[in-house]
């Protein structure tokens, strides 16, 4: 706006002052083109922020410089008159101008480098047509929150993003819109694993790989089936080698005609690598910190063991985890959704699906002993015990046993020295547990996830002979209590000597309660503190 009414400024006050520069002509190739100019004083003009040409002009008739500026005229400024082509002069013009595509003298052709940078877009390539794109993920624009299908995914840019759609007409749209079809999110395109200028070889493309594609939409009893809601994209890298898998997962739902007419989409880039699995900041040193993420390893990358986790609605997010924390048992709940199939009777699919979800995108297979565990040394890791639930329905022929609980039990225990023991993982068990299904053509299904620590530390027996405490008090304790010993009676003295051994001798060995030594001091403070020495010290050691 500030640009416009600049221009607009500047034209309304070079309106209303003479013009002292004619009208000129400048001479092109292929044409002449008509310019006129309109100046003025420069001291009139503070600051010139318009995009047409200008230029700083004397003034003939004064001594101020002119500010002028180039009219913006259709039939003056950019009116082309076509330069006259003669037989003579073809031959010329083909050579200079003819090739097999046009590009415009400003446009320069994009370069890629030798391999991805971080925040590059990444390149894919269209088998069918032989066009090179970029691979894209949606985003939100403005208050609506409206999907833009423009925006490029960047290199290790891993993050989510979430945008609406909204739709005219549900009923067309099911089949015909491809953001709402799973297959355009894999389907006849490859990534390249590095950026190329030249000719795209077989070596340089990777497939996309669909886990568990779901079917394409349709309309079914007005309600649009199998509509995409979530993409997860998860793209392996080797440093400068490049992209080296991609591999895609879905969550579709079904929508109504009558009752909804937007989609709220969620899309998800995950980038990981195995070469800087060793990079995982330690979990302890070495033994585990309790907070601290489970370690674990799939075919030696090593990462953190996680579980299911719960969206908003409570169903099952297939790109979300909770992380499994040392020493702190967990339960989490949600829902499958399961997409439909063509065979509606297919037990074995719904099997694998589920127990997909309970293992995540990587099956684990080792844990880590140790807080500091190396992903090459082999004797830090263990096998993570596996029992799965039996297939054979019980007192149901017809019933598909399907898993609806997982059980991670974990045991551990203490080692090392007891003034600074050390925590490690000794045993971990993947307990399923089944139930009958007896609808296969049931959409959702309620699963649990359990993670137990069992604490196996066996602490040794103390020491069966206590230290022996030797007290040593000042020579003169008891000097604010004792009288002179000249004022003593005679035996007095020796008695006293031996009552305060006796209490010394309770209180070092702790067979005195709390109440016969209060008492006992008591009496010796009432011992110590008698003036005229008249009570008799056998009377009050009877009263004992």
């Amino acid at each position: 706006m500030r640009g416009s009414c600049a221009v607009l400024l500047s034209l309304l006050l070079l309106a209303s002052l003479p013009a002292f520069s004619p009208a000129g002509a400048s001479q092109r190739s292929g044409g002449s083109r008509s310019v006129s100019q309109l100046c003025v004083e420069k001291s009139l003009i503070f600051r010139s922020n318009t995009p047409y040409s200008t230029d700083i002009v004397s003034d003939p008739g004064g001594e101020d410089p002119l500010f002028c500026v180039q009219l913006d005229d259709p039939k003056l400024n950019y009116f082309q008159q076509p330069q006259d082509i003669k037989e003579s002069d073809f031959a010329e013009f083909l050579e200079k101008y003819g090739r097999h595509s046009f590009l415009a003298p400003s446009q320069v052709q994009q370069s890629f480098s030798a391999f991805y940078r971080a925040g590059d877009p990444i390149l894919i390539y269209f088998d069918s047509s032989s066009v090179l794109s970029v691979l894209r993920q949606p985003i939100q624009m403005g208050a609506s929150g409206l999907c833009v299908d423009g925006n490029p995914a960047g290199f290790l840019d891993s993050k989510s993003t979430s945008c609406t759609r909204i739709f005219a007409n549900l009923s067309k749209s099911c089949m015909t819109d491809p953001a709402l079809d799973a297959a355009s999110y894999y389907h006849d395109f490859t990534v390249l694993k590095v950026p190329i200028n030249d000719t795209v070889m077989p070596s340089m493309k990777v497939n996309v790989t669909a886990v568990s594609p779901p079917g394409a939409p349709h309309m079914k009893d007005n309600t649009c089936i199998n509509v995409v809601s979530e993409v997860i994209y998860e793209i392996e890298y080797s440093g400068t080698s490049g992209i080296q898998s991609v591999s895609v997962q879905f969550k579709v739902i079904n929508i109504s005609v009558k009752s909804r007419s937007s989609l709220q989409q969620h899309f998800t880039m995950h980038f990981w690598t195995r070469t800087l699995s060793h990079m995982l900041p330690r979990s302890g040193n070495p033994g585990y910190i309790t907070g601290a993420p489970l370690l674990i390893a799939n075919s030696g990358t090593k990462q953190h063991m996680s579980i299911l986790r719960s969206e908003s609605d409570g169903i099952c997010s297939q790109c979300l985890r909770h992380t499994v924390q040392f020493g702190r048992n967990m339960r989490t709940g949600c829902k499958i959704s399961l997409s439909p199939i063509l065979e509606d009777s297919n037990c074995s699919y719904i099997q694998q699906k589920l127990y997909k979800a309970f293992q995540g995108m990587n099956r684990t297979e080792d844990f880590a002993i140790t807080g500091s565990a190396h992903s090459t040394q082999a004797e830090e890791w263990m096998t993570i015990l596996i029992e799965n639930c039996s297939v054979e329905a019980v007192n149901c022929t017809s019933c598909c046993m399907v898993p609806v609980t997982l059980e991670i039990q974990i045991l551990w225990t203490k080692v090392g020295l007891l003034s600074n023991p050390q925590a490690q993982v000794v045993g971990t068990r993947h307990f399923y547990q089944c139930q009958p299904l007896k609808f296969l053509n049931t959409s959702m299904v309620p699963v649990t996830t359990i993670v137990t620590f069992t604490d196996m530390t066996d602490w040794p027996e103390p020491p069966r002979g206590q230290p022996q405490m030797h007290w040593k008090l000042p020579f003169d304790i008891f000097f604010p209590f004792k009288k002179p010993r000249m004022l003593s009676k005679p035996g007095s003295m020796e008695r006293e000597a031996k009552f305060n051994q006796s209490i010394l001798e309770l209180l070092s060995v702790g067979e005195a309660s709390d109440f016969g030594a209060a008492f006992l001091l008591e009496k010796h403070l009432i011992f110590l503190c008698e003036t005229n020495r008249t009570f008799k010290i056998q009377e009050l050691s009877q009263v004992a």
